[in-house]
């Protein structure tokens, strides 16, 4: 077994929400994308909102966040691991809210405007685990056609996604050195609660980041 397969790596996955386009709407109010991703066999949904920016604005957000999980680092773990994140996708929706106040006060909810999915095996499988590509919001229902200026293109989504592994042989050659053996206090997520049995995928959900 060589010393790759015996020391401890990270799945890392990383999606940026930058720009929409082709966006006109028949009343002003605020924007924001609603994430809906997969938390692992289990099939758990995590469901994250960006920040929200007016609809008169530049459209621009500029965000990213990233999810994590570390294996045992066996080639097979992380072939698992990888080939249950192909299976899995991204759902976006494109959401308005109104902000204008109705007898004094503002209403909390929102009205899908579009939605679309990305796979990663889409991202897995392209040069160097990553993408950039504008994607089209269909719209699915009459609300959101009523939101949209008729005759105009859908809206679409300049939508970043990566995959990376990184490798931590490095350091832990040097703890078993010191130690004299290996320590097998590694496990699957041990540090953010997910199950080695379960081979979550996303143990730790970051925060947006402005880039």
């Amino acid at each position: 077994m060589g010393a790759s397969s015996l020391y401890p790596s990270s799945l890392s996955c990383e999606i940026s929400l930058l720009q929409a386009k082709n966006l006109e709407l028949k009343s002003h109010g605020n924007l924001f994308v609603r994430f809906y991703l997969s938390a692992g066999n289990n099939r758990k949904l995590i469901q994250l909102n960006s920040q929200e920016i007016s609809s008169k604005s530049s459209l621009f957000w500029n965000q990213s966040f990233s999810l994590e999980c570390s294996s045992s680092g066996t080639d097979l773990d992380r072939e698992f691991s990888i080939d249950n994140l192909k299976e899995e996708s991204v759902v976006f929706e494109l959401r308005w809210r109104n902000t204008n106040p109705i007898l004094g006060k503002i209403t909390g909810g929102s009205q899908l405007l579009g939605r679309a999915e990305i796979p990663w095996k889409t991202v897995v499988e392209s040069p160097e685990m990553e993408i950039e590509k504008w994607v089209m919001m269909i719209g699915s229902s009459k609300k959101s056609c009523g939101l949209l200026v008729d005759g105009v293109k859908p809206p679409s989504l300049q939508i970043a996604m990566k995959v990376r592994v990184s490798e931590m042989a490095a350091m832990e050659k040097k703890k078993k050195k010191r130690n004299g053996k290996l320590r097998e206090e590694y496990g699957c997520c041990r540090e953010s609660g997910c199950k080695c049995e379960d081979y979550e995928i996303f143990a730790m959900v970051g925060a947006f980041e402005t880039l």
